[in-house]
């Protein structure tokens, strides 16, 4: 019956992820099977824990499936190495739902389960976005990235408050059911634990509702940057090929010229490695430059790879970048990404692995940048974020605070195929948004592109591996929020020291059963 509660949890997580379910409200009720399960008194620590594990087992091969057409399809592994992989990855996801289940276990015999499964689920969110430079993917506040009513408190707590809240329902759902049975009839102190976490729920729900209001009026009264995003659908498989450039970079520039003849934008993005060659050295650098000179205020944002000896001439450094091009040229400004792809954009201890080298897309291994400052647009200062750096909050919060009016995020989706995986990191770029309360344009070689508002708000979404061309009146603050500002993005870390903390003071106090 545990396992199967366990199992129950696994897929109902899976049922609120966007893609092939997405029922977004199912995650307020997803962990209660779980929390059913592990709360019984015959459920020891250690059989918690696999409970958890069983649950994360069953969430995260669905979660991540694409892994296998990543790895498979363009990554040229097969079927025997490929599924394997996914199942290591699963199996590292699941640890850590696992640990949640054994703490939340081992903790509620002293303390109140509402309050330490909301805070122990954050402080493992939060070790995973940091662990072996960090795997935050899908954390669970992505979830309601389709609902801007309920996660506007990210503008001070993060996404990881908004993680906070929806175990916390889970913890009351559960409660209020268990306390229909006389045998578990909970005591008056847990009883007004209950109350002061439903007032408080109330209160971030009450927040969201003002805040959107507030916001809302706000950006009506706002400036505005015209900008365009492009959409060029260009083959993963032809993408590198150096006979397709020529045709690659004409399809951007016609799409470009359609719609800087509709719309007169003042920024045109073009996605992640758009220009699959090295744009500073090359001769077509000039068909880009003819658009932009024949249209002065116009500046082209495009991803590209660059190269550059280091000081000493001996090796050479490659970087996953973003330029700018206006009137006068290729301008000085440029952006190095900053948080690369593990086995995508570098092998780590790749003399211990070389058979995983083939997976490195470009000649070498790409060198993270240093760059935080934001890129002078138009009177406006942009931010970039290139591919899954949208995942981490820390570097849009470094945009922001560094001066940055708006985001951008260049991003080439294409390795996902037609799976759930341009979903579930769209929903994420969501979060960095009402987070900072910027504004977010986002271009994707096949899709997901569009706009997202500093409500959270998506705009002229297009459909996946269709050529596409998107406009938006982005609105432009420089205010900064809360979580910009003040650290909000601590939340997780608060939550990681607390949980510490009462694990090594229970332990102190009581072992851990078997």
């Amino acid at each position: 019956m545990h396992i199967s509660a366990a199992l129950l949890s696994g897929c109902l997580l899976f049922a609120a992820s966007p893609g092939l379910a997405g029922l977004a409200p199912v995650a307020w009720l997803a962990l209660v099977p779980l929390l059913a399960a592990i709360s019984q008194r015959t459920v020891s620590t250690r059989r918690a824990a696999l409970l958890g594990l069983i649950s994360g087992l069953a969430y995260y091969p669905l979660l991540l499936y694409w892994i296998t057409i990543v790895l498979g399809r363009y990554g040229n592994l097969p079927l025997w190495l490929s599924i394997p992989a996914l199942l290591l990855l699963s199996l590292y996801m699941s640890l850590f739902l696992a640990g949640f289940a054994a703490l939340s276990s081992h903790l509620q015999k002293r303390y109140s389960l509402i309050w330490i499964a909301p805070t122990i689920w954050v402080a493992l969110d939060f070790l995973r976005g940091w662990l072996f430079t960090g795997f935050p993917w899908f954390d669970l506040a992505y979830t309601q990235f389709q609902t801007p009513l309920l996660i506007q408190i990210a503008d001070i707590t993060g996404h990881h408050g908004v993680s906070f809240m929806i175990v916390m329902v889970n913890t009351l759902v559960f409660h209020a059911f268990r306390n229909h049975h006389k045998e578990h009839a909970v005591k008056s102190g847990s009883d007004f634990s209950f109350r002061i976490a439903v007032f408080l729920v109330l209160a971030i729900l009450s927040y969201n509702l003002i805040k959107f209001n507030l916001v809302e009026k706000n950006l009506a009264e706002s400036k505005t940057l015209g900008v365009a995003v492009i959409q060029g659908n260009i083959s993963q498989d032809q993408k590198w090929l150096p006979k397709f450039q020529h045709q690659t970079l004409n399809k951007y520039l016609q799409l470009s010229m359609q719609i800087a003849e509709a719309e007169k934008p003042a920024l045109i993005v073009w996605p992640e490695t758009a220009l699959p060659f090295y744009l500073k050295e090359s001769a077509l650098l000039k068909d880009i430059t003819s658009l932009t000179a024949s249209r002065p205020g116009l500046t082209i944002m495009t991803g590209s790879p660059y190269r550059e000896k280091t000081m000493d001439g001996s090796t050479t450094k490659y970087f996953n970048s973003a330029f700018f091009i206006d009137a006068n040229g290729l301008r000085p400004e440029r952006y190095d990404k900053q948080h690369l792809v593990p086995f995508g954009e570098y092998v780590p201890l790749k003399k211990l692995l070389p058979f995983l080298a083939p997976l490195v897309e470009t000649v070498a291994d790409f060198t993270p940048g240093t760059t935080k400052q934001p890129v002078p647009c138009q009177n406006t200062r942009v931010g970039v974020l290139i591919c899954f750096e949208s995942i981490f909050p820390s570097l849009a919060r470094q945009q922001t605070k560094a001066g940055s009016e708006i985001l951008v995020n260049l991003t080439n989706d294409a390795w996902y195929g037609r799976s759930s995986a341009p979903w579930q990191h769209l929903s994420m770029a969501v979060f960095r948004a009402i987070e900072n309360r910027r504004s977010l344009a986002r271009a994707a070689n096949t899709g997901v592109s569009g706009f997202i508002d500093p409500l959270g708000r998506m705009h002229e979404l297009s459909p996946l591996f269709e050529d596409f061309t998107g406009y938006n009146e982005l609105p432009i603050v420089n205010t900064k929020s809360v979580f910009t500002f003040y650290g909000g993005h601590l939340v997780g870390l608060i939550c990681l020291v607390f949980t510490i903390f009462l694990a090594i003071f229970t332990k102190r106090t009581q072992n851990f059963d078997c």
